[in-house]
């Protein structure tokens, strides 16, 4: 039956359209991304090297014992003011994420001698290709090329995590960084380095230190790690050491 004639026949008014949701799907959208992008600033943003907010050393802290540096690995000058350690794990993703500001911070302090930048191992229990990864790390660092390695591992992290054969993944990035390939498959293979690897959880383990990463500025423990608050507590600890 047309809409016309049921009308007049039954004298009922014309159906009326619902309105449309449209607007206000749109409306609760724009607030979601308004509410990612503050989160991601509020998380990202450098606070002041003044502010309140920023770690600063527990009551009675001790220096970082430095003696135990020679289990990580290390790149900077031995007599900068500053020296930054992290405790990490290559396969794990908050790792990874950290992984551009600790290269930033390379860039920007350690090769201007203001930072030594120290590396510690902690694989953990759950991540079955973390033990391969920092051994790679260690074996392209026989050939120079540590910190390249380094960062290539965190680039390609989702890459290789689950790999069932990390060695063959691992061998092909040290072919694409210019290494002589059988000498680091035969570093793998062996498990060269995997002793040193393990020392440096030893250490992790012996300063309590068991999430990763743990990133200390000198003896001052971040609360967040990130780009933001760790050139913050930088800054005021090499202005406070110039002073």
């Amino acid at each position: 039956m047309g809409e016309a004639k049921r009308r007049k026949e039954t004298g009922a008014p014309p159906l009326r359209k619902g309105k449309s949701n449209t607007p206000l799907y749109i409306g609760i959208g724009v607030l979601v991304v308004a509410a990612v992008v503050f989160g991601l600033v509020f998380l990202t943003a450098a606070p002041e090297p003044t502010s309140d907010e920023l770690p600063v050393a527990s009551a009675n802290a001790e220096a970082f014992p430095a003696q135990l540096d020679q289990f990580g690995v290390s790149v900077g000058r031995e007599d900068a003011p500053v020296v930054v350690r992290e405790f990490a794990d290559y396969q794990c993703p908050a790792c990874g994420n950290f992984s551009s500001a600790s290269k930033r911070l390379k860039q920007e302090y350690v090769d201007e001698g203001k930072v030594r930048f120290v590396y510690f191992d902690l694989p953990l229990q759950q991540h079955q290709n973390a033990i391969p990864a920092a051994q790679a790390a260690r074996c392209a660092g026989d050939q120079g090329a540590y910190w390249t390695m380094h960062d290539r591992l965190y680039d390609s992290q989702t890459e290789w995590s689950g790999s069932n054969d990390p060695v063959a993944t691992f061998t092909r990035y040290a072919g694409d960084l210019g290494l002589e390939e059988r000498r680091f498959r035969l570093c793998m293979t062996t498990e060269l380095h995997r002793e040193a690897v393990e020392q440096s959880r030893r250490v992790a383990m012996q300063l309590r230190v068991a999430s990763t990463p743990t990133v200390l500025v000198d003896n001052i423990r971040l609360t967040r790690p990130g780009w933001g608050q760790l050139s913050a507590v930088v800054e005021r600890e090499l202005a406070t050491k110039a002073e």
